[in-house]
């Protein structure tokens, strides 16, 4: 199996650096033609320009591909309106969005200010929808397309000082799954890529002898494949310094407790029976676990009733 993109257009955001201009570079070599947007400016946001991003058009250019400069900035829509109107008018087609745009503006919860919390909400979580919004109904009418998430550990499993990123990175998977579901009859498949690699957004939290051995190119392989024909749906892959997992949200079986012993204390004696991870099940989406509590419930009252 080779995976190639000729005849596809992708657009990827933030990709003036880091993991962005990573995907964007591998894209166009295997033939896409590629939408290199990035706001430009600081880690935190601050500032902005479409300098790097050129820089990124300029190297695909020079290796024989084909690639267009966006300055957009992900957090307002009518801006990546116009930057979806741009890649329709230029290459009449939109296949595949890699949300990559992202800010930190990293405090304890005790010194983050309203602000700061809104900001990377607005960059990362606002980014996608905008973005995904965008081309969805492209894709709809087309009948393909792809759509990745970057989304984080400190998301899927918290970190200090992160309380706005991990809250933006963990809506972006309940993003990512309510448009798999909406997206399933129209072949569009969303997934989700949780990357760890040493980019300006992490290379002064990491020790510097690791930098090296998690180098973004050891990233970008799997969002190609989630970008590709054969991607799974509704995947979460965890990635970094080309070793790679799934993650998913899973739930255990039901304890149930009756009229006359529901209580606090009751939950609390057997809080341990609700943890048996090993029978611990997934659902494809939110009605098939509605639909397993309102069976379970209704099946204990009736054999409540019956004895």
């Amino acid at each position: 199996m080779s995976i190639r993109f000729e005849g596809k257009v992708a657009i990827v955001t933030g990709a003036g650096a880091g993991l962005g201009r990573r995907h964007a570079l591998a894209l166009a070599a295997r033939g896409a033609k590629v939408v290199v947007n990035d706001f430009g400016g600081s880690r935190d946001g601050s500032d902005e320009g479409a300098s790097a991003a050129q820089a990124v058009v300029d190297e695909i250019r020079a290796a024989g591909g084909t690639a267009v400069v966006n300055g957009a900035n992900v957090a307002d829509f009518a801006h990546v309106e116009a930057m979806v109107g741009e890649a329709l008018a230029e290459f009449g087609r939109v296949d595949i969005l890699v949300n990559n745009a992202g800010i930190l503006r990293d405090k304890s919860f005790a010194k983050m200010e309203a602000a700061d919390f809104k900001a990377v909400l607005d960059v990362h979580l606002m980014g996608a929808f905008n973005c995904s919004k965008a081309v969805w109904a492209v894709m709809r009418e087309q009948e393909y397309g792809r759509i990745v998430m970057t989304t984080s550990a400190a998301g899927l499993y918290g970190n200090f000082g992160q309380a706005n990123y991990g809250s933006a990175k963990m809506g972006m998977i309940g993003l990512m799954n309510v448009l798999h579901v909406e997206g399933a009859k129209n072949n569009i498949k969303v997934n989700a890529i949780a990357p760890l690699a040493a980019t300006r957004m992490t290379e002064d939290l990491l020790p510097p002898e690791a930098l090296d051995a998690i180098r973004p190119e050891r990233v970008t392989p799997g969002v190609l494949y989630l970008c590709s024909d054969e991607a799974p749906s509704r995947m979460i892959l965890s990635a970094g310094g080309g070793l790679f997992a799934t993650a998913t949200v899973v739930e255990t079986q039901p304890v149930y407790f009756g009229d006359d012993v529901l209580s606090p204390e009751a939950i609390a004696q057997q809080f341990s029976g609700t943890q048996d991870w090993a029978q611990a099940v997934s659902y494809p989406e939110a009605r098939g676990e509605t639909r397993r509590f309102v069976h379970l419930a209704m099946e204990a009252a009736g054999s409540v009733r019956a004895s």
